[in-house]
Formats: structure tokens, C-alpha cells, sequence
């Protein structure tokens, strides 16, 4: 119970991080937001390493490069992500992003050689008609113009950002096999502040105090939401927790429709509701395959 209610804080506190995105204003370049995100998430997650002790073992690293390619995927993913939330109503930018585990599915194949069998195969294509549904009514808006354009664009970013966070999962499951998580979150927060700052030439905009507020409260739910869902999985199951991240499809529906007069539509609610059931269905195939892996090693276990 504890890991799951850290898990529906750890959702709660991402989308307010989303929700200060959006009010801080659209015309903001995603560099700038970006920065903003990375840099001041760093204060609570430092705070947090200092508090258990971490801190300073979490500055030793046996693979910088491995870092800096994360870090690098990481922040294009964050770029495009931050683009599509800026430009579209809060529930769809949700729902597209559930893409990623779909996505990640498919990377882990063909990247890390995994047995992906047909059950969760069908799922993922399942999902994929899930996420047309949800992102096509935006996509045939690209020949339209204007705002129009600018939401099928952010439609795109979205789930190009998908893409490119299923490529990070893959870098961080090669990382964690030699890194210890708090190294993996505090060097993402930190070459992400670096990268995103060298957007700073192209052009960042001199925000009024309203604006700027809500980035610096952005970034700080950014790393308060990272330690939430870093310690929900010290204390439960991946398969236990994982659905609850489904818990921002409803939520991000009523903020978006109190704060953002956002109504969610017939194919965005059925989109979504594909999506969700094939991510959970994911999971849960996860979840018995586990068990099976567990039951084998017991069985194959010499015994005294």
C-alpha cells in the first residue's frame, strides 16, 4: 500500500508539473522549458541524496558515456514532449505520451534481444491503433494553418517523444546494471541542464514573473515526482504499481477540463481507452511471466 500511494503522489505531483508547463504560456521555446525542468528538479533531488546519505556516492560513476547518451536521448525526448504539451489540450498530450511503454516493448526486441512472444505482440498492436485513433483527428490538421497546424505538429512531437523515451528506457535498463538509480537520476538532471542550457543562443524569451514562477515550480515537482516514484519501487512490485501511472488519464481529464476548459472528445476517450487496456494488459503479461521465471528457478534449485 505505501508503494502504491507513492506511486499516485508521484503522478499527482508530474502532472502539476505539467499543468505549471502549460500555464506558464505556449510561445515559451521547449529549450527554455526544458532547462527549467532539469535545472531546478536538481534542488529537491540533491536535497533528497543529502537527506539519505547519497549524496556523494551518487557523483561516482563507472560509465560517463553511458550517462552522457542517456542524458542526450533524455533531453531530445523532454524537448519534443515539452512542444506537444505546450500545443495540445492536457488529456490528449497524456494519452499520446502512453505510446512509450508500447514503444518500449518493441526496443527491448530488437536493442536488447528480449522474448517478446505473441500475446504481448497483439498488445502493442493494439495499442499502436489505440494511439492512431487518439493522434489522427490532430494529424489532418497539418494542411490547415495556424493553430491548427501548431497542435498537429505537437501531436507529432509527442509521439516522436515516445520514440525517443522508449530509446532512453533502453539506455537506462543497460545502465542499471552497473549504476545505482540515485547516479542514473542525478546525472539525467544534470546533463539535461547543461544541453538544454546550450539551446539559450537560439533564441529564449525574457519571461514576465508569472511565467517564470510556474518553470521554477515545474522543475521542482519534476524532482520531487522522480524521488516519489524512485521510492515507490523500494517498497512494491514494478507489475504492483505500474497500472496506477493510468491514474493521469483521469486526473489529467479534470484539470484539463477545470484549469484548461479542455473537453476531451469521442475518439480521444476511445483511443485512450485501447492504449490503457493494452498497456495494462502489458503488465500483467509481465507480471505472470515473472512468476513462471520463479517458479523455474525453484523448481531447477538443488535442494539440500
Amino acid at each position: 500500500m505505501r508503494g502504491i500511494a507513492l506511486k499516485v503522489s508521484s503522478v499527482v505531483v508530474f502532472l502539476a508539473m505539467q499543468t505549471f508547463i502549460k500555464l506558464a504560456g505556449p510561445d515559451i521555446p521547449p529549450g527554455q522549458v526544458t532547462f527549467c525542468r532539469s535545472f531546478f528538479a536538481l534542488f529537491p533531488i540533491m536535497a533528497y541524496l543529502a537527506y539519505i546519505g547519497q549524496l556523494r556516492a551518487a557523483f561516482h560513476t563507472a560509465n560517463p558515456v553511458g550517462h552522457l547518451k542517456r542524458g542526450t536521448i533524455g533531453i531530445l525526448s523532454m524537448a519534443f514532449g515539452f512542444y506537444g504539451l505546450l500545443h495540445l489540450p492536457l488529456p490528449e498530450a497524456i494519452a499520446l505520451g502512453y505510446a512509450l511503454p508500447l514503444v518500449a516493448v518493441i526496443f527491448a526486441a530488437v536493442f536488447l534481444g528480449e522474448t517478446v512472444r505473441i500475446y504481448r505482440w497483439s498488445a502493442v498492436l493494439v495499442g499502436i491503433v489505440g494511439v492512431a485513433i487518439v493522434s489522427w483527428p490532430k494529424l489532418t490538421l497539418l494542411r490547415d494553418g495556424g493553430m491548427q497546424a501548431e497542435q498537429a505538429l505537437g501531436a507529432l512531437c509527442v509521439l516522436l517523444s515516445a520514440v525517443l523515451g522508449g530509446m532512453a528506457m533502453i539506455q537506462v535498463r543497460r545502465l542499471v546494471e552497473e549504476e545505482k538509480t540515485a547516479t542514473i537520476v542525478l546525472y539525467f538532471s544534470l546533463t539535461a541542464s547543461v544541453f538544454s542550457l546550450a539551446s539559450l543562443p537560439f533564441g529564449w524569451l525574457v519571461l514576465p514573473w508569472s511565467s517564470a514562477l510556474y518553470l521554477v515550480a515545474a522543475g521542482f515537482c519534476g524532482g520531487v515526482a522522480q524521488i516519489l516514484l524512485t521510492e515507490s519501487y523500494r517498497h512494491a512490485d514494478v507489475s504492483t504499481i505500474a497500472p496506477f501511472e493510468y491514474t493521469s488519464i483521469l486526473l489529467g481529464g479534470i484539470v484539463g477540463y477545470f484549469v484548461f476548459g479542455d473537453v476531451p472528445t469521442v475518439t480521444m476517450l476511445i483511443g485512450t481507452v485501447i492504449v490503457v487496456a493494452a498497456g495494462i494488459f502489458i503488465i500483467y503479461r509481465e507480471h505472470q511471466l515473472g512468476i513462471e521465471q520463479r517458479e523455474a528457478r525453484k523448481a531447477t534449485t538443488p535442494q539440500a
